[in-house]
């Protein structure tokens, strides 16, 4: 293909790719303080600031959000009350989100603040950099890595070297900067999936193979790696669960199997139609086998078969409540964190509490969620008696503890509609309706992109526009059926098109009909 055939093929994305380098505009952020966000190139502003994890929103004109990297969902007390301080000083516009990637968003940013929050940042560990736009994402974990007694592998070391490899430990990686779309990867650790690998480009997946190369469990001594899954992601488009790729790694394997993986899809991934170009499109173009071939061609070497089995067998955990570790004499807490929304007095309070009961360390899980480790018996009920718990539970309600939404419209300028607010008082006025007697997994999402998971959910709402006598409303598409833990699969869309102002009766109907919820006055007439 000549230059000019290939500069009429490239889509407007690829030409300023090509044009300029994300990770160039990081030596031009004094300038872009000194002008402000409107004086800014257009380019640079909307698009390149997010290779830095810096997003312009139109919806909030000024404020920007900006996207952390918390490898394996771990932020130390001092890193959280840098961040917290960092939203303190925006008022009301400043607040924080834990995302269904182990992560956290800032919001409220100004550009004239950027160069003190970056040197703010490097002496506490903290980095954005490579955390949007077409770039690798947060790297998820298993959320009690090290803390389970009946966990496979600690998944946070490993978790760190490909985070460390992917951005250049936390500088910025060109190597890495120019995929054709973003790309998800995943490491469990445990039995229960507590990563949602189904749902990421690339997972790996515990697994065990006898010394002579067979799956499953026999005299001899087994071996421990992952089989590895490849493919899934969720667009406006497209939604597809991952599918094996038929290979079993050991643990030593698994950078480089990260390295060959990405440099295959940045090789060879579809640029020309944004709409497909995630992996599981080039996978379809290359078939399973050739893709596989390409990917060992880049290891130098044969990837050996997929264990027979694999060692998800149990059902989801969320981690809300109060946990025995593995070591003697010390607990783990889990808090909901309604809809995942934090405060700068809530940063500073999980900051002061980590570190008084705790080893100072904290952790996110992808249902949006905080655990505190390290916490001894004597001093668990002196923790379970602090006021924040009042609102951030141990023993939540049964729906409120399966809610997920993702930013919805008060922030992000995809929204088609709000989401977080709405869906605390609809979960409230729901439980207050109804008695269920065990927890179901509500996600909202305000559009297509998927960033609230609907389609792992029990019940699944994605944000859209309805019509309501004659008239456009917002609204939702109802999915249901999905599931996590072992046999994991993908909900589907049941209804669509219900007017956000109809949904209550209509969720009140599927709880009932379908969850097994009563009304709380036939409880209370039967008691």
């Amino acid at each position: 293909m000549t230059d000019v055939e290939l500069k009429v093929s490239l889509n407007k994305f690829e030409k300023f790719k090509a044009e300029k380098d994300g990770l160039s505009v990081k030596v031009q952020l004094e300038q872009f303080a000194s002008i402000g966000w409107e004086a800014m190139d257009e380019t640079d502003r909307e698009h390149r600031l997010k290779w830095l994890g810096v997003f312009f929103r139109p919806v909030t004109p000024g404020k920007f959000m900006m996207r952390l990297r918390l490898p394996n969902g771990i932020v130390t007390s001092e890193q959280m009350r840098v961040l917290g301080e960092v939203v303190q000083r925006y008022g009301d516009a400043g607040n924080a989100d834990i995302t269904t990637r182990q992560n956290l968003q800032l919001r409220g940013i100004r550009i004239e603040d950027l160069p003190d929050i970056f040197n703010r940042f490097q002496p506490v560990g903290l980095t954005s950099v490579q955390s949007g736009m077409d770039n690798v994402r947060n790297i998820t974990g298993d959320p009690v890595a090290g803390l389970d007694a009946d966990e496979l592998f600690d998944t946070r070391e490993l978790v760190s070297q490909v985070q460390d490899m992917i951005t250049n430990n936390g500088v910025g990686n060109p190597e890495f900067t120019n995929l054709p779309r973003k790309f998800n990867i995943a490491i469990a650790g445990g039995r229960d999936n507590s990563v949602h690998a189904e749902i990421n480009d690339l997972a790996f997946i515990p697994a065990y193979k006898e010394a002579g190369g067979q799956g499953g469990r026999g005299a001899e001594e087994p071996k421990f790696g992952f089989n590895v899954i490849v493919g899934g992601f969720f667009s406006a488009k497209r939604c597809d669960a991952a599918i094996p790729l038929q290979a079993w790694v050991t643990p030593e394997d698994v950078v480089s199997v990260c390295r060959a993986v990405l440099e295959v899809y940045r090789d060879r991934g579809l640029r020309a139609n944004r709409q497909k170009s995630r992996l599981m499109w080039l996978i379809d173009e290359l078939g399973l086998d050739k893709f596989r071939e390409a990917v060992e061609k880049q290891l130098g070497h044969s990837l050996q078969p997929a264990a027979e089995k694999d060692e998800i067998d149990w059902e989801k955990r969320d981690h809300i409540g109060v946990y025995p570790q593995k070591q003697s004499g010390l607990n783990y807490v889990g808090l909901n964190i309604p809809v995942g929304r934090l405060y700068a007095q809530d940063m500073f309070e999980l900051a002061r509490m980590a570190e008084v009961y705790g080893s100072g360390e904290i952790r996110l899980t992808v249902e949006q969620n905080v655990i505190i480790p390290h916490i001894s018996d004597l001093r668990l009920q002196a923790l379970l008696s602090e006021p924040l718990l009042q609102r951030f539970s141990i023993n939540p309600d049964t729906l409120t503890r399966g809610l997920v939404s993702c930013t919805g419209s008060q922030f992000c300028n995809f929204a088609l509609i709000e989401t977080k607010n709405r869906a605390l008082a609809m979960i409230k006025a729901l439980e207050a309706e109804l008695s269920l007697t065990r927890s179901v997994r509500v996600h909202w999402t305000g559009c297509p992109n998927s960033c609230g998971q609907p389609q792992v959910a029990d019940i699944g709402l994605m944000g859209t526009k309805a019509r309501k006598n004659g008239k456009a409303v917002e609204g939702v598409d109802i999915y249901m059926g999905g599931k996590v833990g072992k046999d994991a699969h993908l909900g589907t869309c049941v209804t669509k098109g219900i007017p956000c102002e109809d949904l209550q009766p209509v969720l009140r109907n599927l709880l009932i009909e379908q969850f097994g919820a009563k009304p709380r006055q036939e409880v209370l007439v039967s008691t």
